[in-house]
């Protein structure tokens, strides 16, 4: 059944008419459109970026993928790197802009989606004064999408700076003082081991534990990377996975805590309440003069203007095929079939399955 007709759609100033949009220009989104150019489809990305990879030069400077070069590629091209190599934020994004070149992918940067409906016929998406028509639209806007920063931020003392791991480029943009970062994970206790180099620096959140970066002489993804593409959400094991992922935060990789302590980390419990503007970890009262906050991101799908999310406000789907929208799909989202469904060398599994959808119900419609 057809979603219901939104009952107000604005004039535009620019009409613009394809068989399918891509919403998004980042991995998810070009991994799309590599599938769908392989068929000459008749589609469109619309990026909000400026140029392709935008999204990761703006990630902080050190930044480095926790997967090596050899399971970082999007389909059809390998990382050009050393096997082993860890890329940095700058190489993803150039990678991603040579991808889109090397396929000639229809990209149309700074074109900002504000709004998604249907109006009956098809579904239509403004971005400033052009309207876009389509019968069949891929979500590609990654999981990535509304920083989550806990409500004590806002009782906080003024003079306390706080930013979200978003927004945090190096410690040298930062003021000087001692720093408390929040949440535990990988980015948190990255963020944390730079910025104890200059400064003193706590480190809350629980103990996600951690794994090796190397095992047996080999790099950990070479052991773990065939059961984690293997481990779907059709199988016993990748449903055990997936409600692991969402309870709580991922196994450090390649951090130790040996590593934590020997930087001069110290690690502190939850912040738990604030007491004088300052934060409290589990009883501690701390005196930071930075926050930041590494406690992730929530989707955020306001601005499609139908029923497709559930109560947590992820989209209803299956294999990314919205359940409650036909021609309607998602790409990049976190396990959306399996634990590599939003990282950059495994969101092409999710891209093909995708793409061959969208393919079918344009060849459905021809037919017809």
């Amino acid at each position: 059944m057809r979603p219901s007709a939104h009952p107000y759609l604005r004039p535009a100033a620019r009409v613009e008419r394809y068989e399918t949009l891509v919403i998004g220009g980042g991995q998810a989104g070009l991994a799309v459109g590599h599938h769908l150019a392989a068929r000459d489809a008749d589609f469109v990305i619309l990026d909000a970026e400026r140029r392709t990879g935008d999204a990761w030069r703006r990630r902080w400077d050190s930044l480095r993928l926790f997967t090596p070069a050899a399971y970082s590629g999007l389909p059809g091209m390998v990382f050009p790197a050393p096997p082993t190599h860890l890329p940095d934020k700058d190489e993803v994004a150039d990678y991603m802009e040579r991808y889109a070149e090397r396929f000639d992918l229809p990209i149309r940067h700074a074109t900002r989606v504000e709004s998604l409906a249907w109006d009956g016929d098809r579904y239509v998406a403004y971005a400033g004064d052009t309207r876009f028509e389509a019968d069949h639209v891929v979500v590609a806007t990654g999981p990535f999408q509304r920083p989550v920063v806990p409500n004590v931020s806002t009782r906080l003392s003024p003079g306390i700076h706080q930013l979200h791991s978003s927004q945090y480029r190096s410690p040298f943009d930062l003021p000087d003082g001692p720093v408390l970062v929040v949440g535990a994970g990988n980015s948190g206790a990255q963020i944390a081991l730079e910025l104890a180099r200059f400064r003193k620096v706590w480190l809350a959140g629980r103990d996600t534990g951690h794994l090796p970066r190397r095992l047996l002489g080999r790099d950990l993804f070479d052991w773990i990377w065939p059961m984690m593409t293997r481990a779907t959400l059709d199988t016993r094991l990748g449903r055990r996975l997936r409600a692991r992922a969402r309870s709580g935060g991922d196994a450090l990789i390649g951090i130790p805590e040996r590593a934590l302590v020997d930087a001069g980390v110290t690690r502190v419990g939850r912040v738990t309440d604030e007491r004088g503007g300052l934060p409290v970890c589990e009883g501690t009262v701390l005196d930071p003069r930075v926050v930041v906050w590494c406690t992730g991101f929530l989707p955020d799908y306001d601005w499609i203007d139908l029923p497709i999310c559930d109560e947590d406000g992820r989209p209803r789907h299956r294999r990314g095929v919205a359940t409650d929208a036909p021609g309607l799909y998602f790409v990049g989202l976190r396990f959306q079939h399996r634990m590599t469904s939003s990282l950059v060398g495994g969101v092409g599994a999710d891209a093909a399955y995708v793409a061959q959808q969208v393919l079918r119900g344009v060849d459905r419609a021809v037919v017809v």
